[in-house]
């Protein structure tokens, strides 16, 4: 199984799907191009990312860090900060952009994002509770509050979504998803307000940030999110046949059950380590899927390699604002792609027609 086969036609581009879905793209070489140049574009924004900050350091002395290493204050600075600060954007871009296509392609949902649809807010909500009740302080320790919490609120919006007629259609889904987003942000919120101890160790991590993570808070959430990410690989080609409709995705072949198992358990990875290790961070997996959406058509054996490179590069790119703005002070990386993903989200709700799923 291999999401890239340049030799056989994306699943979702034949007579089933109208032209007008089929993306910018509409051959597999201009796709894998556009996928080589995205990748480009990441490695320049990581280093970007390793070169700027509050203090102006030369692009000859962090080059320097990697290749003749002297432990100069600079060094240490490029080595010890940004460096883990950068690795753990690309981990949680990954994760917050893979997460967002999986949940949009299983619900069919075009406004379902894990921030949207809640699931980033309850596991902050469970993490404030391992912090404030049981006291955890080590990343071992909240990640796990971080996993049941993403689990518990994904059923929960779906169940509350599914409530009377019509079922569990995007619109419910979504207005769920910020409703119970909402009040597990306020009651967290309130947590860390009656508890001071509390609030000063979680008011940066819950206003989503990549700043001050050691890289043993990289090495805690890099394994669960890897093991995400294998998953999705898996999920591809089924959940193209999902976008047709269980009955023909039945009749295709599909295992249905699986698929979306394997969907929550990818999903619940993802997002649950992403929020311990950063924060609950929105509108990242909102917006990079329908991008790659946009440009490649509806196959997700494209989409998920795109949003695999655009969503770190957004959040890095957000990351890097943030540090310039405020200089020297720094905003919170969340609170950046807020602004912008404020602005798309209301626009997708406005749109008669969006990209097909």
């Amino acid at each position: 199984m291999t999401l890239l086969d340049a030799d056989e036609p994306p699943a979702l581009t034949d007579s089933t799907e109208p032209a007008t879905t089929q993306g910018l793209a509409r051959t597999n070489w201009v796709r894998f191009v556009g996928l080589l140049v995205t990748l480009a574009i990441l490695v320049a924004v990581a280093f970007l990312s390793v070169a700027i900050g509050s203090k102006q350091i030369p692009l000859s002395t962090v080059w320097n860090t990697f290749v003749h290493y002297h432990g100069t204050d600079d060094q240490v600075i490029v080595l010890d900060l940004r460096l883990p600060r950068t690795l753990l954007g690309l981990l949680v871009g990954m994760a917050l952009g893979i997460a967002g296509a999986l949940i949009q392609a299983l619900t069919r949902n075009p406004l379902a994002d894990p921030g949207i649809l809640g699931v980033n807010a309850g596991a902050g909500f469970f993490v404030t509770i391992g912090v404030a009740v049981f006291g955890l302080t080590s990343i071992w320790g909240y990640i796990w509050f971080a996993f049941f919490g993403a689990v518990v609120t994904t059923i929960a919006v779906y169940a509350i979504g599914s409530v009377g007629r019509g079922g569990a259609t995007p619109v419910r889904l979504t207005l769920a998803g910020v409703a119970l987003g909402a009040l597990l942000g306020g009651v967290a919120g309130g947590i860390t307000l009656l508890r001071p101890e509390v609030f000063d160790q979680m008011r940066f991590w819950g206003a989503g940030s990549l700043a001050g993570r050691p890289m043993s808070v990289v090495a805690a959430v890099s394994g669960f999110i890897v093991a995400g990410l294998v998953i999705s690989l898996f999920v591809a080609r089924p959940l193209n046949a999902l976008g047709l409709g269980d009955d023909l995705a039945q009749a295709l072949g599909a295992n249905i059950i699986r698929t979306r198992i394997l969907v929550v358990i990818s999903v619940t990875l993802l997002c649950g380590a992403a929020t311990a290790g950063a924060g609950p961070i929105g509108f990242v997996g909102l917006m990079v899927p329908h991008v790659a959406r946009w440009f490649v058509g509806p196959d997700q054996r494209w989409i998920l390699p795109y949003t695999l490179l655009g969503a770190p590069t957004l959040l890095l790119v957000s990351d890097i604002i943030g540090r310039i703005v405020m200089r020297p002070a720094e905003l919170q990386v969340g609170i950046v792609t807020a602004f912008v993903g404020a602005p798309v989200l209301i626009y997708l709700i406005r749109r008669k027609k969006v990209s097909g799923l």
